[in-house]
Parts: C-alpha cells; sequence; structure tokens
C-alpha cells in the first residue's frame, strides 16, 4: 500500500466516495505524496518518454513554427513565450535555441513556464537556462500570464488534468466516483443522476456510456483564449486524444507499463485522452494530427539533414525516432495539434488551409 493509498482510503471512510477528479488531483499533486511533486517522472528513468525527449527535432520545429507566427502577426514586443506544463524544460530548452537564429525574437519574448511542482522547476531551471540569457521566471497557473501577445505550447499537458466522469444508467448521467469495497479504493456510481451533464449534454445518453468532462482543462484554456482574443499570438496543444472522446480513457503508466488506475496511488502517472472539441470550443481553430504537422513544417529535411553526420547505432535511432513521432502506426495519428488564434490571424505554420 503506498502512503497515499492509505490517506485516501481514511478520507473516504470519513466522508464517503470522491469524485475522479479529486481522486486525480490528489494522486498527482498531492503536497507529501503526489505523482509530479515528489519526483521527476520524465525519460527512460522515469515512467513515460515525450516527444521532445524523443528527439530534439521536435522542439526545434515547434520553436520555429512559434517564430514564424509572431513574424506572421507583425512581430510584437514585448510578447509572452509560455509553456504550459514543461516536464524537464527540454521543449522549450529547443525552442530556445532554434529560435536565436530569428532576428528580435528573443529580445521581444518574455519566457515563461506555468509549473506547480517544486521538483520539476528545479529540474527545468538547469536545463532551460543554458545557452542564452534570457530572464526566465514561473506562474502557477494560466491565469497568471501576463496581458500581452500570447505565444504558447502544451505539449502532453491537458491529458494529465483531473477530469469527471459520467455514466447513463436508465436515462440518466450519474458521476463516477471512488469509493471503498472491503477495505480497498474501487470504482462506483452517485445514487443520483441527471439527463444531461453540462456542456456535454449533446451526448446521447446511450445506456452504460461513459463520457468524460475536463472541468480544469477548459478553466486552463479559457485563459489562454482571453489573451490570444484581446492581444494576439499563437497557442499549439499538442496531445494524444480526438476530436470527441468518448468512453473510460484513463489509464495509469508506471515504469513504462500500464497499471490500474487504483492500484499505486501517488506511485503512477494517470491521463485521459484530450477531447479537442471541448478545448476548441466555438473560437477559431486549426486541428491536425501531429504527423501532417510536423511533416509540413519539414521535419523530413531536418532529418535528413542531421542524420548526415551519423553512422551506425546513432543513425539508426534517429531514424526511429523521425519513425516514431510521424508514422500513422506510433505518435503520428495518435497525437493531435491544436492551434488556437484570433480570426483574422494568418494560417500557422504546420495546418493545411
Amino acid at each position: 500500500m503506498t502512503p497515499l493509498q492509505a490517506l485516501l482510503i481514511e478520507r473516504i471512510s470519513h466522508g464517503g466516495p470522491i469524485s475522479l477528479a479529486d481522486y486525480m488531483a490528489e494522486c498527482l499533486l498531492h503536497p507529501q505524496h503526489g505523482y509530479y511533486t515528489t519526483r521527476d517522472p520524465f525519460g527512460v528513468a522515469g515512467d513515460f518518454t515525450t516527444a521532445p525527449e524523443i528527439s530534439q527535432m521536435f522542439g526545434e520545429l515547434v520553436g520555429l513554427a512559434l517564430a514564424q507566427a509572431w513574424l506572421d502577426q507583425g512581430a510584437p514586443s514585448p510578447f509572452t513565450l509560455a509553456e504550459l506544463g514543461p516536464g524537464r524544460g527540454t521543449l522549450m530548452a529547443d525552442i530556445l535555441r532554434a529560435t536565436r537564429v530569428v532576428p528580435g525574437f528573443h529580445t521581444a519574448a518574455q519566457v515563461m513556464l506555468v509549473e506547480a511542482s517544486p521538483t520539476l522547476r528545479r529540474v527545468q531551471e538547469n536545463t532551460v537556462s543554458r545557452g542564452h540569457d534570457l530572464g526566465l521566471c514561473w506562474v502557477e497557473a494560466a491565469h497568471d500570464l501576463p496581458e500581452q501577445p500570447l505565444f504558447l505550447v502544451a505539449n502532453e499537458f491537458f491529458d494529465a488534468l483531473p477530469i469527471h466522469q459520467y455514466q447513463c444508467v436508465n436515462g440518466l448521467w450519474h458521476e463516477r466516483l471512488v469509493g471503498l469495497k472491503d477495505g480497498a479504493l474501487t470504482f462506483g456510481l452517485a445514487e443520483r443522476g441527471a439527463p444531461s451533464v453540462g456542456l456535454l449534454a449533446d451526448r446521447s445518453p446511450v445506456e452504460g456510456k461513459i463520457i468524460e468532462q475536463g472541468r480544469i482543462a477548459r478553466f486552463v484554456v479559457s485563459a489562454v483564449w482571453h489573451r490570444l482574443t484581446h492581444h494576439g499570438g499563437l497557442a499549439l496543444v499538442i496531445d494524444y486524444g480526438d476530436w470527441r472522446s468518448n468512453g473510460d480513457t484513463l489509464q495509469a503508466l508506471r515504469a513504462h507499463a500500464y497499471d490500474d488506475p487504483l492500484a499505486h496511488p501517488g506511485e503512477a502517472d494517470l491521463t485521459a485522452h484530450v477531447d479537442f472539441e471541448v478545448l476548441a470550443g466555438l473560437h477559431p481553430h486549426h486541428y491536425t494530427t501531429q504527423g501532417e504537422f510536423l511533416t509540413r513544417l519539414g521535419i523530413k529535411a531536418r532529418a535528413d539533414k542531421l542524420a548526415q553526420g551519423l553512422s551506425g547505432a546513432a543513425r539508426e535511432s534517429h531514424l526511429a525516432a523521425l519513425h516514431r513521432l510521424t508514422d500513422p502506426a506510433e505518435m503520428g495519428s495518435l497525437f493531435k495539434v491544436l492551434a488556437l488564434t484570433q480570426a483574422r490571424a494568418p494560417l500557422p505554420p504546420g495546418f493545411a488551409p
């Protein structure tokens, strides 16, 4: 039994079942035992590997796409260059290295990382601060970003935000809860149900169907939309999911293997597929797969250039990274890219008209 598991069992035994969102929040961000507050979960030694850790090409192309959008929008100065959930800081470090060649970009940029984990902030400072003299600051939430043009990336951020789940029983949506059975954590349903569930009311109540609602995700993206609408800029959301997510997509990863989401609270990463339709809302947006996005940005040409200086195992590893990032059977189709920007803004790089 994990330390957090014991605390959750005690809490539920006294106060009753909790929502899945509360359970995820405790597992990921509990001050003493939360997954993200106690460790560096990224890379081979962690529990999962993200695209920036797979190849420098990913961050380079994302950075140049943001810089081109900045130029296309008149090179506003100053502007916020931000990342939501920067992990180890690898993506932002690659972005800053690639954009050094863009005249005026670094001079105008105010680099801000939205990160709640003290452990990861220390790792990020060491990773991002190397190789440039730009100031770097952290904020707790997207709502703390400055009121000015915003050029932002969120890679595998929204999938880790807590979600609520609802299941249809006899035509009503019942919230899925985490409770106890024989002293162990288990899933159950709230006794009372409702005909519809907020913004997901249009999703048909088919018997047994499960839907997911990311209230925190909508709160975060509202802060981003506010800055884009009033000041301009571009936000790139890169994550796994689909335009409309239906069904139970909750999953746990521990030591690079799938785990029971209730088995090791605080010691496994909990995620759910991103519902991109909810993030886009009724605002202007562009949407494509990660494979198409990177291909349009020229990743194959970049890969060929880097491969010229490689041989043997290093070359094979490099080409395997390209395949993993872009192939439809790998991350190429599972991961999607959503661009949020003003209606009158030029088409962002990496997207088709």
